[in-house]
C-alpha cells in the first residue's frame, strides 16, 4: 500500500494530546468526514471526493505554512518558494472552509475555488521541488495529492 503525505505526517506527530485516547481511536471519533456526516443538511449522505479534499485541504494549508517557516530558516535565497507555499496555504484554508459548509448552496463558487485550489497546489508543488530540501519534498507531496482531491471533488460537484 502506498503511502500518501498525510499519512506521513501522522506518523511524524507524536506531540501527547490531552485526550487519554491511543491515536487510532482519536481518528475514529475526530474525523471531518464524520463532522461533515453529522450535518443535519446531509443527513449521512456525504460526497466523499468533497469530504476527502476537504480533509487534504486542512493537511496541505499547515504543511505550506511549516514548509515556508522551514525555507526561511535555509541558507539559500528561497523567498519564491516562502511566497508559494504561503499562497497556496491561505488558498487551502478558505477552500476547505468552503468544502465543509453544508447549510445553504453556493456550488458554483465551490467548485470554482476547489479548481483553483488545485492550480496552486500544482504550482506550489513545482516551485517546492526545485528544491533539494526534505520539507519541500514533503510539501510537493501533499500539494499534488490536494490538488488531484480538489480536481476530484470538482468534478464531483453540479453547476
Amino acid at each position: 500500500m502506498r503511502r500518501n503525505a498525510v499519512d506521513s505526517v501522522k506518523a511524524c506527530w507524536n506531540s501527547p494530546t490531552p485526550v487519554s485516547l491511543s491515536k487510532p481511536e482519536q481518528e475514529k471519533f475526530m474525523s471531518i468526514r464524520k463532522m461533515i456526516a453529522l450535518h443535519p443538511d446531509v443527513a449521512g449522505h456525504v460526497n466523499q471526493p468533497l469530504a476527502d479534499a476537504a480533509h487534504h485541504l486542512m493537511y496541505c494549508a499547515r504543511m505550506c505554512v511549516s514548509c515556508a517557516d522551514a525555507c526561511t530558516a535555509e541558507e539559500m535565497d528561497m523567498r519564491q518558494c516562502v511566497r508559494s507555499c504561503l499562497d497556496c496555504a491561505d488558498v487551502c484554508e478558505a477552500a476547505g472552509k468552503l468544502a465543509v459548509r453544508r447549510s445553504g448552496s453556493n456550488e458554483a463558487v465551490l467548485k470554482d475555488v476547489l479548481e483553483l485550489c488545485a492550480r496552486v497546489c500544482e504550482a506550489c508543488a513545482a516551485e517546492c521541488e526545485k528544491h533539494d530540501h526534505e520539507h519541500c519534498k514533503l510539501c510537493a507531496q501533499m500539494c499534488r495529492e490536494c490538488a488531484s482531491d480538489c480536481r476530484d471533488a470538482a468534478a464531483s460537484i453540479g453547476g
